[in-house]
């Protein structure tokens, strides 16, 4: 890996006000400059369990660079800590590359050496074991790999994430890339279903554009999609069903 690689990090979300509105306007509850998707807040300790499952999306190259990550995680949403894994999707000097990843936050990520292509099908799940002892668990089910690590995390455990992500390269977060919608599933927190409203979900806006906006929850509130907007997509409201934006 590059430097510029290894200085990536997962900034925490900061929801942005100056777009609250926008958010709203779609039927949704927040709005930040890196990512989309859906969180739930809790009191300390609240969060002890996550897990999910997604599709990796398609990358269209892109001559600037261009980045996107798809994750699940304990803390970032309105706070400075982080517990994560997912897979990581960019477009570099028109170069396209997938890839897997965990991090905990100070730290840069991890990257999980083991393939990821367009299509398949990850399944993620970070554990609590005691007093700051964790599990990652990263696999993919179209390749038949499963990664595990075990490491110290001491987060407040206040939020837990399911998201779409402009990730952070060299300290300013990056553009997101040009994706296929990211389809997330099977969504629990502390073993059940977390019963998501389109209250929970986030816009992403960007040079005060919208660039990624979540379908609706299903009907167990346990699956959504987030959809890459362009500039002439149509205007985006909260339905209850997925919404469907043509770019």
């Amino acid at each position: 890996m590059n430097r510029t690689e290894l200085s990536k990090r997962t900034r925490p979300c900061a929801t942005d006000k100056s777009h609250s509105g926008k958010a709203q306007s779609t039927g949704f509850g927040w709005s930040s400059g890196n990512w989309s998707g859906y969180a739930i807040s809790g009191k300390k300790g609240a969060f002890r369990q996550i897990s999910g499952e997604w599709i990796v999306p398609l990358v269209k190259p892109t001559s600037s660079p261009t980045y996107s990550s798809a994750w699940i995680g304990i803390d970032g949403f309105k706070n400075s800590s982080l517990i994560q894994t997912g897979t990581g999707h960019e477009s570099i000097g028109g170069v396209v590359r997938y890839y897997a990843w965990w991090e905990i936050l100070p730290a840069a990520e991890t990257v999980i050496p083991f393939p990821v292509s367009p299509g398949d099908h990850m399944k993620a799940s970070i554990v609590k074991l005691g007093s700051g002892k964790w599990c990652i668990t990263l696999s993919n089910l179209c390749k038949s790999w499963t990664f595990r690590t075990f490491q110290r995390y001491t987060g407040p455990q206040t939020s837990a994430e399911w998201i779409m992500e402009a990730p952070q390269v060299g300290g300013i977060i990056t553009a997101l890339a040009k994706i296929s919608t990211v389809r997330f599933s099977r969504c629990r927190v502390n073993g059940k279903s977390p019963r998501l409203t389109p209250a929970d979900g986030g816009i992403m806006v960007q040079k005060k554009i919208t660039v990624a906006v979540p379908g609706s929850p299903n009907a167990s509130g346990d699956a959504f999609i987030v959809k890459r907007v362009y500039r002439k997509g149509k205007p985006l409201v909260h339905s209850r069903s997925p919404i469907i934006v043509r770019s």
